[in-house]
């Protein structure tokens, strides 16, 4: 079995520094802080499209990249370490490790993504790390999988995705990888189901139950198939 891991909201809790780099990009660039709840909708998507939605600009807006260009001036030096560990997650990938490969993919530059994987030490267990570029190249989830999958020479079929927002699910959809949503993230319920979940997770612990497309692909082709926690 090989599992792709979503990095923000699945095995770190990137809070505090996405946060913190947020307002200060919107400082930087003049623009309203919002509150909290509001920032933490933009934990998940990919950060130019996140800030444009926020700015209600377009995306190839001059203010976006400025924005995009203070929020990592912070990011690289300080955000990408006021991050911490969900609970269990380790015991969770060790076990894992020793059933299959483990693979990291996040719509986050590689480059970050790189250093905050060796700095929690999940580099134990994570053979490659998968992310986008800092000039936005396959920053859509579904793009970065399939660059994944060719990457490693992995086979859909044996192949799980585990994320908390539904560009995870739905771009496991789109490359017949099985589409696993976790609930100690950002995305609610109700978004993982409607993006086509077929399976949740409450708990780190619960990633031990993860099975691949191979397993349950007759549950995935049935039109009664609903996900396994409602």
């Amino acid at each position: 079995m090989n599992v792709l891991f979503d990095l923000d909201g699945t095995l770190t809790d990137p809070q505090e520094g996405i946060l913190a780099c947020l307002r200060h990009a919107l400082s930087t660039v003049d623009q309203p802080i919002p509150d909290d709840d509001t920032l933490r909708l933009l934990i998940g998507p990919p950060l130019r499209e996140g800030i444009s939605q926020l700015l209600h600009c377009p995306a190839e807006d001059p203010l976006i990249d400025a924005a995009i260009t203070a929020y990592r001036d912070r990011f690289s030096t300080v955000g990408l370490f006021e991050n911490h560990l969900y609970d269990g997650i380790l015991e969770a990938l060790s076990a894992l490790a020793e059933q299959g490969s483990l693979y990291v993919v996040t719509s986050k530059p590689r480059v970050f993504a790189e250093r905050i994987v060796t700095h929690f030490g999940l580099n134990a267990y994570i053979q490659e790390v998968y992310g986008s570029e800092l000039d936005g190249t396959r920053s859509d989830k579904g793009d970065l999988i399939a660059h994944a999958l060719a990457q490693s020479n992995l086979a859909a079929a044996e192949t799980v995705m585990v994320g908390d927002r539904r560009y995870d699910i739905i771009g496991a959809l789109r490359h017949q990888v099985w589409p696993v949503g976790v609930l100690w993230g950002y995305g609610s319920r109700q978004e993982l189901i409607q993006a086509g979940g077929q399976q949740l997770l409450d708990h780190p612990s619960d990633l031990f139950t993860l099975r691949p497309m191979s397993d349950t692909k007759s549950e995935l082709d049935s039109p009664d198939s609903q996900p396994s926690k409602p």
